[in-house]
């Protein structure tokens, strides 16, 4: 059996998911991770924000990384509290792939108290990474080193609430002198946890009010083409959900091809209903929500 906590040890250029990082300031000599690198990856975002959010910063990047992660999206953060935990929250709870990178070494997962969260990034098949050697603890120094690395490994950042004087503003720097695509979720003018968003946006970062914003700067072609569909939360509501995006309607039709009985199906569809994934047309026909 395949050990998962396993310490792995590569260069930048070893791997399709970690080549990127070949061609940024201060390229890292040595990368370290626990876990499994994403391979086939559509697109990475990064989701950063303040340690400290507000139920507004709660409730929208955890919606962002879900509905993300959802559409074969990969999320990265730093596996700090607040934000970056959350961000990662979001991804598992969608069954996506979400990776976390270290300001210290990866076998000893900080802060303490997102332990069981990092494990379980690594058994859903995810990644912890650093480019630290592993019995390295982290410093103040650290997790401003480690920035450049969260916002390299992706295609676009997102700030969901920073401070004025935020750390997760060096995200997005390092972030704008890669090339990448930053994202700001605009906030209450009078929220201190607002103040660095709106300033970025006031700087040149695109307002972010819907996932539609990252997904048409990232993947537009695939956007438009309808090749990120939503998940269902299983395979038997993915089948439905893409049966009905090709233009099945009829409940009858639907149920014989993914192959239930009629109560089986009847419990799914109106479960899915209940989660705003699908909508009743009447006469047991169906569409998207």
């Amino acid at each position: 059996m395949k050990n998962v906590n396993k310490i792995n040890q590569i260069r930048p250029q070893d791997t399709k998911f970690t080549e990127v990082l070949s061609t940024i300031a201060l390229v890292p000599k040595k990368l370290y991770f626990v876990g499994k690198l994403p391979e086939n990856s559509l697109k990475c975002v990064t989701i950063v924000g303040s340690r400290k959010p507000t139920r507004y910063g709660q409730e929208v990047a955890y919606s962002l990384a879900f509905e993300l992660a959802k559409r074969g999206i990969t999320i990265i953060s730093g596996l700090a509290l607040g934000i970056d935990a959350i961000a990662h929250r979001g991804a598992l709870d969608a069954k996506g792939l979400t990776v976390a990178v270290l300001a210290s070494g990866v076998d000893d997962i900080t802060p303490r108290s997102n332990y069981s969260l990092g494990q379980e990034i690594i058994y859903s098949g995810g990644a912890i990474i650093s480019e630290y050697e592993p019995g390295t603890p982290p410093y103040k120094g650290s997790f401003l080193e480690r920035n450049r690395i969260v916002s390299g490994l992706s295609d676009a950042i997102v700030v969901v609430e920073a401070a004025s004087r935020s750390g997760t503003l060096s995200t997005a720097a390092h972030a704008l002198a890669q090339g990448k695509y930053v994202f700001a979720v605009p906030g209450n003018i009078t929220s201190p946890m607002s103040t660095g968003c709106n300033r970025l946006i006031k700087q040149g970062a695109i307002p972010l009010t819907e996932v539609d914003d990252v997904l048409a700067a990232i993947c537009p072609n695939e956007l438009v083409q309808g090749k990120l569909d939503v998940l269902g939360d299983n395979e038997v509501e993915s089948q439905i959900i893409k049966l009905i995006k090709k233009g099945e309607r009829d409940g009858e039709a639907i149920m014989h091809l993914v192959g239930l009985n009629t109560s089986d199906f009847n419990q799914v569809v109106t479960l899915m209903e209940l989660k705003g994934q699908i909508r009743s047309l009447g006469a047991n026909q169906w569409a998207l929500k």
